[in-house]
């Protein structure tokens, strides 16, 4: 008698997941997809009416989620929602921000605002999030949105890219100290996706022709395209899967 394999659950139901940039673009996508699926999603974003229409909407298509004011920058009142709402099975760590400028241009301050928010934030929400994994014995899966110019090089994006090769090496890092704890990190890496925060590029003609020129495919991307590598990280169908990057990038970095 053969005995046939079954596939791992993807349904994520009795799970906590906390999703920062959350009302809008990647970050409401990621928090409906990880809904969807059964979790319980707090929604964190800066503007408090802004999250709370977020989360209002998810409640409304049927599924269970609350919204937080937090300024994921501000380390003190960070931490201490995070406690508040937490402790999680799942983190979407995807605030983040760019501000597209040539090289030769960029100043401290802009240099600042973009590590301060993709870098080290991120690092110390995944931080503060695995202490309470840890804390409750809980094995989570922890995802950073990062990017496909964490693999390549961009024009007007050097620290952009900077800032999302540092978080793919402090992703790498860890999950092998994590492991040990049966919690995963990994990264999702976007192609240009149309969001709020990347209408610049679209609003540029020689942009657009340079982006059609590098995605194989021959669209951009949009934000259900990355829906379903977030329920996949975050389920138990990548139980293996620790210390990656899923590129979503319609073949651009496949050159």
């Amino acid at each position: 008698m053969t005995t046939l394999p079954r596939t791992p659950t993807f349904q994520l139901n009795g799970k906590r997941a906390l999703v920062t940039g959350a009302s809008r673009g990647i970050g409401l996508g990621g928090a409906m997809a990880l809904a969807e699926h059964g979790a319980h999603v707090v929604m964190a974003a800066r503007n408090a009416e802004e999250i709370g229409a977020a989360a209002q909407a998810v409640r409304d298509a049927g599924y269970s989620a609350e919204s937080v004011s937090l300024d994921v920058g501000d380390y003190p009142t960070m931490v201490s929602k995070i406690r508040q709402y937490g402790p999680f099975d799942i983190l979407f760590n995807n605030a983040g921000t760019n501000v597209p400028t040539p090289y030769v241009d960029v100043t401290p301050e802009n240099f600042e605002m973009i590590t301060d928010l993709n870098l080290k934030a991120a690092f110390f929400v995944a931080q503060e999030v695995a202490k309470g994994m840890i804390g409750a014995g809980k094995q989570g899966s922890i995802i950073h949105t990062s990017s496909q110019m964490a693999h390549v090089g961009g024009i007007d994006r050097a620290v952009y890219c900077g800032s999302k090769f540092g978080i793919e090496g402090v992703t790498k890092a860890s999950a092998i100290e994590l492991a040990a704890h049966k919690i995963r990190v990994n990264t999702i890496c976007p192609t240009f996706i149309r969001t709020p925060m990347t209408q610049s590029t679209f609003d540029d003609p020689e942009r657009v022709a340079w982006l059609e020129e590098k995605i194989k495919l021959g669209r951009v991307g949009e934000v259900e395209d990355i829906m379903g590598a977030v329920v996949f990280l975050a389920s138990d169908a990548s139980a293996l899967i620790t210390g990656t990057s899923i590129i979503i990038d319609g073949g651009w970095t496949a050159d």
